[in-house]
């Protein structure tokens, strides 16, 4: 990311900026939940954005809303009073670092993102391989600040059923998430054909720590918490037309008769496959009425894709 700035003029009370990148499709800078840039007394602003081949800035009256993404930057008229655009400078290929998990390539994420609702860093150091082949995922501390880490698979499936076999994870405090999901950076009209195993007490000591979710989250029937409890424990999601069913079974007990630790079936606001890939990221919560005071770190045995 790197810092965006300009001047108005002629603006009148109650009018802010709203700054998006291209980067593909256009993305609302620098974060879906910080939309909006004030302008200052001497009719300047200054943002951070995230980089991209061609930048926006649009100023807009009070009470706009802007959608996270666009395939074409919206035109004058309405709440939008002027709209500038400035090309991007050609910029240095990053060096992506990648390892290979379960048989299949994944790539570690690097750049920031506002994945748990605010803006975390990642280091591609916290995630690796073992000499047994098993996953670390790992948050890190770098001076007054939190390190994710993430891994994402360089291919998608679509249907089938997605598990995961993750060791002990009692020992975590509130603050820390492991999420694994499906997610597609391009189908923001799908919620991003998001649905996630998530291994997290948000925050909160009292909430249960374990949930299976499809987006959008606020929807109170997309959601389903349940305590997870101590030992290694495998996650799965049969991913079907119109119906995504979660289920978490004891590793060791998944193909035996054993009753699962807990199950859901969502029938409503299932997606259907596009560019989606699985993800898994493991960060800090910021919001946590407790935040987190140590490093954490978790070990993924084993992922298994079945049509």
């Amino acid at each position: 990311m790197e810092d965006i700035e300009g001047r108005v003029t002629g603006q009148r009370p109650g009018q802010q900026i709203v700054l998006y990148a291209k980067a593909g499709t256009w993305w609302v800078q620098p974060f879906s939940y910080q939309a909006l840039t004030k302008i200052g007394t001497d009719s300047t602003w200054k943002s951070s954005t995230h980089l991209g081949t061609e930048y926006g800035a649009l100023l807009v009256d009070g009470g706009y809303h802007p959608s996270a993404t666009v395939s074409a930057l919206p035109v004058i008229g309405g709440q939008i009073v002027a709209v500038a655009t400035v090309k991007g400078l050609p910029a240095a290929v990053p060096v992506q670092k990648s390892l290979q998990f379960s048989g299949y390539e994944w790539k570690t994420r690097s750049v920031s993102s506002d994945r748990n609702g605010a803006a975390s860093e990642y280091d591609p150091a916290n995630a690796w391989t073992d000499s047994k082949g098993l996953l670390h995922l790992r948050i890190s501390k770098k001076s007054d600040h939190w390190l994710c880490s993430e891994v994402a698979l360089t291919r998608s499936f679509g249907y089938g059923t997605y598990s995961f076999t993750v060791r002990d994870n009692s020992h975590l405090e509130p603050a820390a998430a492991l999420s694994l999901l499906t997610w597609d950076e391009q189908g923001a009209e799908q919620n991003h054909r998001e649905m996630d195993i998530e291994i997290s007490q948000w925050g909160d000591p009292k909430n249960k720590n374990a949930g299976f979710v499809i987006q959008p989250y606020f929807v109170p029937e997309n959601v389903s918490r349940f305590i997870a409890p101590p030992g290694p424990i495998t996650y799965s999601l049969q991913w079907k037309p119109g119906q995504a069913s979660f289920q978490a079974v004891r590793e060791g007990a998944a193909n035996s008769q054993a009753k699962p630790i807990a199950s859901q079936v969502f029938t409503a606001g299932v997606p259907s496959p596009g560019t989606e890939s699985v993800q898994m990221n493991f960060c800090d919560f910021g919001y946590s009425k407790v935040p987190l005071q140590k490093e954490a770190e978790v070990v993924i045995e084993k992922f298994q894709y079945l049509p």
